[in-house]
């Protein structure tokens, strides 16, 4: 294993352990797993998780987002979980669209990398055509660059097969070779078909068939669909098929039926969807394109972190892999340096060092185009850079589709973009016009994000006269400790006998657990709350002096949805000692079958030379609970 091992061994643990774990997938920034029930996966323990930027649950995944590092991760993981065999979907995957974009992401997401690489290889070699002249068009290096950036294109369906059959819970190699039928050039070879056109035209056992003037290379939907229909008739055929022979015959009838079926039925009506389809598109983009610029370009980050961006890629690889430039994603193309402007506004303005700390990592990954560190590190939390980002981002999206930018072929995120945009013959119109919007982006999100303004949680600490004086003559030494007094009433246990392993086991920090006897919480100090989960059944504040403290009431009552809980205060208000913060109805929690313990800690544990717990058994509000301890 390398060196996130512990951190690997955290997140399956989390996720509820390998047994919950049907498949596992990462894309830039997210380990993207697919769990048989999610409500096994300690979500809140991953959010606070040290290595773990946020939790996201949509599209039917449990999506782990890490940053730029998250291929390393994945590879401890994975030999945490060890092999996974294939499985199909099972269960409730929410609504339609839900598993609509659940499917298109377990399709496309493992071949977006290599179908971006292959385009920028195209623009690279537009570049070098425009400029070494049509000398070098004509040469054998233009012709290797063209086999590099063309053939994954050209043998899509065979790529596609691989991921779609896996993911439809089938053998991918048996996916593999249903593409690889489509793909045969005996049917569209210039002599074979004037052959077939003497014989009366294509045909299966006399049942005419057609195939498009360019084949099934390059296309997405019909080897989608054939797919589904083959992973589901090899499951029915494993079935009935006795053991002894299964190995070969199974694959045998699937291929047998699935693939005369895919030339004489699916393919052809799958054709005429996805025409359907993209048409309906480009008519929705030819009614208004800078309306439409503007609202993809402002919802652009929305849709990511949702997941729902995967419901357009399709089709702009349907249009690519056709030779057909396209101007369907134009409007995001500036998005993350709208992000990046406002994180650099809440780096240069904040006054919170750990915040300016993480604000550097954020600006850097946002400029080429990884903007999850940003969103739910840095603007997210701040709601007002996120929504300055958003705004400019609808601007330069609405202005992008008004200079009818096009892309030519896929590229990559952030800078790594711009060869797309070079036409064929070596035109940069666009590509410079994109240079220009980025950097517009980033200024106006700048801008916009200072302007706007947002509210710093740099913590203030509170100086003795003798530290004010030393602080004035620059000789300030940290407070020797800190208390945190007890927000409830009721009794005091160790934190190892919380009922939930990631408080016992200290993953999260020091600190104790009170079983309550009173449904009441309080302030614990003067201090900020940072974060007031939406189903009130947790805490997180920071001290004045620095302390941060996670109350957690109850354990796994997040599945209570709020019911008994009743809030007093709001996220990122000023609260005094004492404040009534929440209240909680016990014997409604233990009627629904959870345990009413609250589990109070230290969530910056590692700040602290020492955490040191109150050596009563019961407390009161008010009551001396933990000691943080400061070394000089």
């Amino acid at each position: 294993m390398g060196k996130y091992e512990e951190l690997a061994k955290n997140i399956v643990k989390e996720v509820g352990g390998k047994e919950n774990v049907n498949s596992l997938t990462n894309c830039i920034t997210r380990l993207r797993f697919k769990l048989k029930d999610e409500s096994k996966a300690n979500t809140e323990v991953l959010k606070n998780m040290d290595g773990v930027v946020t939790v996201m649950q949509a599209g039917g995944q449990y999506q782990v987002v890490i940053g730029n590092h998250v291929p390393d991760v994945r590879k401890d993981v994975d030999a945490v979980l060890g092999v996974l065999e294939p499985v199909a979907d099972e269960g409730s995957k929410g609504n339609l669209f839900d598993r609509f974009v659940d499917m298109i992401s377990g399709i496309f997401q493992p071949i977006l990398a290599p179908l971006s690489a292959a385009g920028m290889l195209k623009g690279v070699n537009a570049i070098l055509a425009f400029a070494l002249g049509s000398s070098f068009a004509a040469s054998p290096t233009y012709a290797v660059f063209n086999a590099m950036g063309d053939g994954l294109f050209l043998f899509l369906p065979i790529f596609i097969g691989y991921t779609a059959m896996k993911k439809f819970g089938g053998s991918p190699f048996l996916g593999m070779m249903i593409a690889s039928s489509l793909v045969y050039t005996g049917f569209i070879d210039g002599s074979a078909t004037a052959t077939f056109a003497e014989a009366g035209g294509l045909n299966f056992f006399g049942i005419p068939f057609s195939i498009p003037a360019a084949g099934y290379g390059s296309t997405v939907m019909p080897i989608i669909a054939a797919t589904a229909f083959s992973a589901f008739l090899e499951k029915q055929l494993r079935k009935i098929i006795p053991d002894v022979v299964k190995l070969f015959l199974v694959p045998f009838f699937t291929a047998l039926i699935a693939i005369p079926l895919t030339f004489l039925v699916i393919g052809p009506i799958m054709n005429v969807v996805a025409d359907g389809l993209g048409n309906g598109l480009l008519a929705i983009q030819a009614f208004n394109p800078i309306i439409f610029g503007a609202i993809i370009g402002f919802s652009w980050q929305l849709l990511v972190m949702f997941g729902m961006h995967w419901a357009l890629i399709p089709f702009v690889i349907i249009a690519l892999s056709q030779g057909q430039p396209t101007s369907l994603l134009t409007g995001s193309g500036s998005v993350s340096f709208a992000q990046t402007g406002a994180v650099l506004a809440v780096m240069l303005k904040t006054k919170n060092l750990k915040l300016k700390e993480l604000s550097i990592p954020a600006f850097i990954s946002g400029i080429f185009g990884v903007t999850e560190p940003a969103i739910y590190g840095i603007t997210l939390p701040k709601k007002k850079p996120f929504w300055a980002s958003c705004i400019v981002g609808g601007v330069t999206g609405a202005i992008a589709m008004g200079l009818g930018i096009e892309a030519y072929q896929m590229g990559g995120l952030g800078i790594f973009r711009y060869t797309a945009t070079i036409s064929p013959d070596g035109n940069m119109k666009f590509a410079i016009y994109n240079m220009i919007l980025d950097a517009c982006a980033l200024a106006a999100g700048f801008g916009l994000a200072w302007a706007l303004g947002f509210k710093d949680d740099e913590p203030t600490i509170q100086l003795s006269k003798e530290e004010a004086k030393l602080a004035a003559t620059g000789q300030q030494k940290k407070l020797a400790k800190d208390e945190v007094f007890s927000p409830l009433e009721g009794t005091v246990l160790p934190l190892s006998e919380a009922r939930d392993a990631a408080f016992s086991e200290g993953i999260m920090g020091k600190g104790v657990v009170i079983e309550p006897s009173r449904g009441e919480i309080v302030a614990p100090f003067d201090g900020t709350i940072m974060t007031l989960f939406p189903t009130k059944h947790a805490i997180g504040l920071i001290s004045d002096n620095g302390t941060e403290v996670l109350i957690h009431i109850g354990i796994d009552t997040v599945q209570l949805e709020g019911k008994g809980f009743e809030s007093f205060v709001e996220q990122n208000a000023a609260v005094k000692k004492g404040d009534k913060l929440v209240t909680f109805n016990i014997e409604e929690i233990e009627a629904a079958g959870y345990s009413t313990q609250v589990p109070i800690i230290v969530t910056n544990t590692p700040d602290y030379a020492d955490v040191i717990p109150t050596s009563e058994n019961s407390v009161k509000q008010g009551d001396v609970l933990i000691t943080t301890v400061i070394s000089n």
